[in-house]
């Protein structure tokens, strides 16, 4: 298995799975579905196009490496002759996140979906328009190995500001397609982010398991001392 891995980091950034009417939420890690529109526009997909086989069928996870805070913007939107006024909405957005996200799968099409990043045929978004990807995106070079073992050795990705608030060791969450051969006993939820359509007249989303993880890494710039691990879903 070929693993690509990718550092998700801006200012702001709007992961959806959820949202309705005058309220977008994002929740606290990206989504799928986030990912592989991130992907398909990188390779000159529009809305309308369908999505293929092999897309869906990459493994995806996500380490949380800097979780952000969560922030909350209002909008209003007028008609182009300024006479109507819409309803005032609540756009929900992590800033300063720093993700590791990962797709694993066949060594041609890893290849392909890197040089896309790199040279992407549409602007590229952290969910949404208003947050574009800062560079740079794809991290080091292809991996030949497992989705779990890339999401686990991977360097801490968090910037260094961030690295001096915690302790000496940190354990990051990791959110990751479910495997074969994962033992029956690991954390699991049913989350409906698999794209079927990014049609705007029908966008269409499936269900997929998702397995919950962790790792630990040290910290050479946390704070001296004996310490707990850090918040970051640590002890």
């Amino acid at each position: 298995m070929t693993v690509l891995v990718m550092r998700l980091a801006a200012p702001l950034q709007s992961w959806g799975v959820a949202s309705r009417f005058a309220r977008r939420e994002t929740q606290q890690y990206p989504s799928k579905s986030g990912i592989l529109g991130l992907i398909a526009a990188a390779q000159g997909r529009r809305r309308t196009d369908p999505i293929e086989e092999a897309l869906q069928g990459l493994a995806f996870g996500v380490r949380i490496d800097q979780p952000g805070r969560l922030v909350r913007d209002f909008q209003v939107a007028l008609s182009i002759d300024k006479r109507q006024q819409f309803p005032l909405s609540q756009r929900y957005y992590l800033a300063d996140a720093v993700f590791l996200a990962a797709v694993a799968g066949e060594r041609q099409l890893v290849e392909g979906i890197r040089e896309a990043l790199r040279r992407p045929e549409f602007p590229l978004y952290l969910g949404r328009r208003s947050c574009p990807v800062t560079e740079p995106l794809v991290v080091g070079d292809l991996l030949e190995q497992s989705l779990d073992n890339a999401l686990n050795d991977t360097d801490w990705q968090a910037a260094r500001w961030y690295r001096r608030t915690q302790h000496t060791r940190v354990r990051l969450p990791i959110y990751r397609d479910l495997l074969e051969g994962d033992p029956d006993g690991q954390l699991r939820e049913r989350v409906r982010d698999m794209p079927l359509s990014f049609d705007p007249v029908r966008r269409e989303y499936g269900w997929r398991t998702v397995v919950e993880d962790f790792t630990t890494v040290t910290n050479p710039d946390g704070r001296n001392g004996h310490q707990p691990l850090a918040a970051l879903g640590g002890e």
